[in-house]
């Protein structure tokens, strides 16, 4: 890859700061955001030796896109069953999920900090034949390591935002660098596409990693002991919630089941680490409320804050109704309607859902529908507490089989990349 004077001046700082860099991560560590017994992975000390044969990279940043690449590496798997896969993502939240979630065969590491010695040091180690990017950050140290060593390079499900498409066009010769570095390219949308495509990047079409993606697990256990402990009861969930929406839910829930005493909302917060947090909004709302974190059971709770991790495959199975959470408020953009779609469950959102143009399939097939007021959202609550929306689940099901199934051709073409 060439390298333009801004990207040779990236690498000359990063190098620079690069003895700073254990402690910052002992520093962040103890602040939780670090896992201490794995910080020399993100050093690019490899704490697994590397399997023999070819070797795939998969790299997706958080929890999130991390989730995204299990479908993709099961695929991998079946497709090339000899074929080593390295899973890296850089948040503990990520390396927690992804333990239990792995198929035999896969390795999750933490990505190494983007500095020079780092990059190598991994790169050096893991001898990549491929490397496989799910982001919208690019990290010039690491994909320059891997593209001098050989390794092939693809940038899927790319998307890039507002201010990360003005930063790179203040650098144009490094943007063309950076992107000209990958052998494909495929875009989340047609929208970032189009900014790439204005980089200089050569976007080989569109593909989205969260479409194609099994259904969320739930533990057969908990589902059956959840089960038992809301029977006759009607379940409404509010999913993956952030700051601002919990209070709008919980008082449109109790407009809306007054007349359903055996009724119970159920908050899944987005970060489990608010439990508290929303526990003392429910409380000062007057409402009945248990935790689960806490173990206390939901019986005679009129709300149950679910604040576990890895959790919400549970409650689509067991809801009437999902508010998929981060569309009531602005700056989150909602969350992936098609979670509580593979589980038959009925869901609607609220009017930010920018981040997901797949809810336009499920709107104008009415398979969901947009919630604009307070109003809107005690009506559907009432709704599914009467009649459970069955027809709405169904046509949501039917949805989100198509937008999969139109998704399952990712792996071969990765596959020939390196032969």
């Amino acid at each position: 890859m060439s390298r333009p004077a801004s990207l040779a001046l990236y690498a000359a700082a990063a190098r620079a700061v690069s003895p700073l860099v254990p402690a910052i991560l002992r520093h962040r560590a103890g602040r939780g955001k670090e896992d201490p017994a794995r910080l020399s992975e993100r050093l690019g000390h490899a704490s697994v030796a590397r399997p023999d044969g070819p070797l795939v990279w998969l790299h997706g940043a958080s929890v999130g896109e991390g989730l995204s690449l299990l479908p993709l590496v099961e695929r991998l798997r079946d497709l090339s069953p000899d074929l080593a896969v390295l899973v890296t993502t850089g948040t503990r939240t990520s390396a927690e999920v992804l333990a239990g979630r792995l198929p035999a065969g896969a390795i999750h590491q933490y990505v190494p900090v983007d500095t020079p010695g780092a990059a190598a040091r991994f790169i050096g180690h893991w001898r990549p034949d491929l490397g496989v990017f799910v982001e919208s950050e690019l990290w010039p140290n690491l994909i320059g390591a891997a593209r001098t060593s050989g390794a092939k390079l693809a940038l899927v499900s790319a998307k890039m935002s507002d201010a990360s498409f003005r930063g790179w066009r203040r650098f144009p010769r490094a943007a063309v660098a950076m992107l000209t570095a990958f052998d494909l390219i495929l875009a989340r949308d047609g929208e970032a596409a189009a900014r790439f495509r204005a980089l200089g990047g050569p976007v080989d079409g569109v593909w989205d990693a969260k479409l194609g993606a099994q259904p969320l697990p739930a533990d057969e256990t908990a589902l059956a002991a959840l089960t038992a402990a809301l029977v006759g009861r009607e379940v409404i969930l509010a999913a993956s919630t952030h700051p601002g929406e919990e209070g709008t839910i919980v008082r449109a829930f109790a407009e809306a089941a007054k007349d359903r005493p055996g009724a119970v909302l159920v908050i899944v917060p987005r970060h489990p680490d608010r439990g508290g947090e929303v526990a003392a909004l429910v409380h000062a709302e007057g409402v009945s409320l248990a935790r689960r974190a806490l173990d206390e059971p939901p019986a005679g709770a009129r709300v149950y804050v679910a604040d576990t991790l890895g959790e919400l495959g549970l409650f689509f199975r067991l809801a009437r109704l999902a508010v998929v959470g981060g569309s009531l408020v602005q700056g989150v953009g909602g969350h992936n309607p098609l979670e509580p779609a593979r589980l038959d469950c009925p869901f609607v959102a609220g009017p930010n859902t920018d981040h997901w143009p797949v809810y336009e399939a499920f709107l104008s097939a009415q398979a969901s529908r947009r919630l604009e007021t307070v109003g809107d959202l005690t009506a559907v609550m009432g709704e599914a507490l009467r009649d459970g929306l069955s027809g709405m689940a169904a046509r949501a099901a039917r949805v989100a089989r198509r937008l999969d199934a139109d998704n399952q051709a990712l792996a071969p073409r990765l596959l020939a990349l390196i032969g």
